[in-house]
């Protein structure tokens, strides 16, 4: 093992990175939100605009219920207990009822559901099942697109890692997709902030019973296989990983300046298409925590910002305080 690998320096920078990255590939993919795949010599900016619309920068619901879930995770929670779950449920009621720019149709029907009750976390369990139950489909991308950042609260234990991407992802979306493809996605981020690595979500696949590892390697080796706009409509949570993979494996690293992959892996998300916010804030989590936020364009850390009324020091601070309140990194050696 290198110095570069185990220098608690780069690991603090790679951490700093999931939630940057995520809310920059957020802010650069809103304004091609539902838009048709771009051209290859496009570069997407951070022009606003989109569903909200949004200003230059802004962040969209992607990153808003990602700091909600970072929030509790700051205070040392463990996001396993129903007692921190509820935190969260009530976190995103009340950034339904006051700060939501946006919200997905499947996450607006449980939160709807849910809203006044009495025990929200009950209610909103309850309003995931039914939903799930009434439509047959809730393996949306919106829990994938929150839950990043809690490979910050669990670096030290993969095993309790997967079991809170689980639980999290099953606050909106009850079929069991949905959290598979989180507990990949979450190991993924944290071997790349601890290794300095991007082995991707198949170092997760043994997370998973052995069924859903068969149908999930053949999902990423297809992505390793086809471009990025190849998985639109991206909706579905397999297609949005697949369309964030696709990216990421698919522009070469820079010999001269390996960061770089971070702002053109984020470019090749946008250009596919379809949920262009939420593929790029899939992808940028990733690779934030792989290359750091040091690698993030200073123009995009300057733009950035979102609710409520956060900007880059302010997710730095955030990512920060999940790694020192939920057991900081691992013993160097």
């Amino acid at each position: 093992m290198t110095d570069y690998l185990i220098s608690p320096q780069l690991r603090r920078d790679r951490a700093r990175g999931v939630l940057v990255g995520a809310a920059c590939g957020d802010a650069l993919g809103v304004p091609y939100e539902f838009g048709p795949a771009l051209g290859p010599n496009t570069l997407p900016e951070m022009i606003g605009g989109g569903l909200g619309p949004y200003q230059p920068g802004e962040y969209s619901d992607d990153t808003q219920m990602h700091v909600v879930i970072a929030r509790v995770a700051a205070s040392g929670a463990d996001l396993r207990t129903d007692e921190a779950l509820r935190s969260v449920a009530e976190g995103f009621l009340d950034w339904a009822a006051g700060g939501a720019t946006d919200i997905g149709a499947q996450t607006r029907a449980v939160l709807s559901a849910a809203r006044g009750a009495a025990d929200p976390l009950a209610a909103m369990r309850e309003a995931a099942r039914q939903t799930h139950e009434s439509t047959g489909r809730s393996a949306g991308n919106g829990s994938l697109m929150r839950t990043g950042v809690l490979a910050l609260a669990y670096l030290n234990d993969r095993a309790a890692l997967a079991e809170a991407a689980r639980a999290v992802s099953g606050l909106t979306h009850y079929d069991p997709v949905a959290g598979e493809a989180c507990v990949l996605w979450c190991e993924a981020i944290r071997v790349a902030v601890l290794d300095g690595t991007l082995d991707g979500p198949q170092s997760g696949l043994d997370l998973l019973d052995e069924a859903a590892a068969q149908r999930w390697k053949a999902w990423l080796d297809e992505a390793a296989t086809q471009p990025p706009a190849a998985f639109a409509p991206n909706g579905y949570v397999v297609r949005a990983l697949q369309a964030a993979w696709s990216a990421i494996l698919g522009i070469p690293i820079p010999e001269d300046n390996p960061g770089r992959h971070f702002g053109r892996a984020l470019y090749a998300a946008v250009r596919a298409g379809d949920d262009t916010d939420t593929v790029a804030a899939i992808g940028g989590a990733l690779l934030g925590g792989r290359w750091g936020v040091s690698s993030i364009y200073p123009v995009w850390r300057d733009a950035v910002h979102g609710w409520p009324g956060l900007r880059e020091p302010d997710l730095v601070a955030l990512c920060d305080a999940i790694v020192d309140q939920r057991g900081g990194f691992p013993a160097e050696g």
